[in-house]
């Protein structure tokens, strides 16, 4: 069943009721017993964040998974560095 928030118009307090989807929107405060009720919009409490779902956010049947990272945190090969060797210029007489 949904949270829903209200705001009472004649006392201004804030308050949730919870309700079906089939249940008319409240129009009487059910503390101070005047109105009008106004129903309002909130965030949802479950938020996605991030890039995206990915297959291997899952566990495989047999219980195993790959682990991704081991093969992406391996630091990569260092080149040998040496120092380029020019021709040496030709003499001029």
């Amino acid at each position: 069943m949904p949270l829903y928030e209200y705001k009472c118009g004649y006392c201004g307090e804030t308050f949730e009721a919870l309700q079906r989807f089939a249940d008319e929107p409240l129009a009487v405060h059910p503390k101070c017993g005047h109105g009008p009720v106004e129903r309002l919009l909130s965030p949802p409490a479950l938020q996605f964040k991030g890039t995206g779902w990915y297959v291997t956010d899952y566990g495989r049947g047999n219980g195993r998974t790959k682990d991704h990272t081991a093969e992406t945190s391996k630091p990569a090969a260092k080149a040998e560095s040496k120092p380029e060797s020019k021709p040496p210029a030709p003499a001029t007489t």
